[in-house]
């Protein structure tokens, strides 16, 4: 990665993800319902801040009875984050026949893939391990935790996936924090940048005015 992304990385951060949803608004290069995961999508590490990266996807599946599955899977999935720009977010989508018993990840996998480049997992599965993968600084945003990985399979790494409600491709920009999930074109990142600072500041002085006892509130909601 070169020094200009690895610095729009860092200042993105700096912002919360509302706020990112609200900037990308003044672009005008998408409907305001496209983007962003719905509430299943559930912040279970909020004390880690921000999370920022770009999309490593993969669908998974850990709730097939039977066998274990195929490891095959983990072989793409690790090289498709070893090609990919740093950081990444692994983004899981859930195929298999019970999604509310499934189980992606734990501090084993939050390891290896941390020393890929990795900052965090979203999936609309579920995941374990909380204490010691927060522990490691790893990110997770999931539909819920479950105590047993089951026979955990990745079953194709590198395309495209429906996670949340919302569309995740390759590469895409994972903005991520207690307000949820945002999904961002990545070659739009510095435009991203400098909307979100005009809608800082934007904020800013519509909540000094709705504040203000000499203002009438309601005359500023617009």
């Amino acid at each position: 990665m070169t020094e200009e992304p690895q610095y729009l990385i860092e200042q993105l951060a700096k912002f919360d993800t509302a706020t990112l949803c609200n900037a990308i608004e003044r672009l005008e290069i998408r409907d305001r319902t496209d983007g962003f995961m719905g509430f299943d999508i559930r912040c279970l590490s909020p004390e880690l801040g921000p999370m920022v990266g770009f999309s490593v996807t993969a669908t998974a599946r850990s709730a097939v009875p039977g066998p274990p599955g195929s490891r095959a899977g983990f072989a793409s999935l690790f090289a498709a984050l070893e090609k990919s720009p740093t950081p990444s977010v692994l983004v899981f989508k859930d195929v298999g026949p019970d999604r509310r018993r499934s189980c992606h990840f734990g501090d084993m996998m939050a390891t290896i893939c941390k020393r890929l480049g990795a900052v965090g997992l979203v999936t609309d599965g579920g995941v374990r391990d909380l204490s010691t993968v927060k522990e490691l600084g790893f990110h997770y945003f999931a539909s819920g935790a479950t105590p047993s990985h089951g026979n955990y399979e990745i079953v194709e790494a590198g395309l495209s996936v429906d996670v949340g409600g919302t569309r995740v491709r390759l590469g895409d920009l994972i903005h991520a924090d207690e307000n949820g999930v945002g999904v961002f074109p990545a070659d739009r990142m510095a435009d991203l940048l400098e909307a979100a600072h005009v809608v800082r500041k934007r904020e800013s002085e519509r909540m000094a005015a709705m504040t203000d006892p000499k203002r009438d509130p309601i005359s500023l909601w617009k």
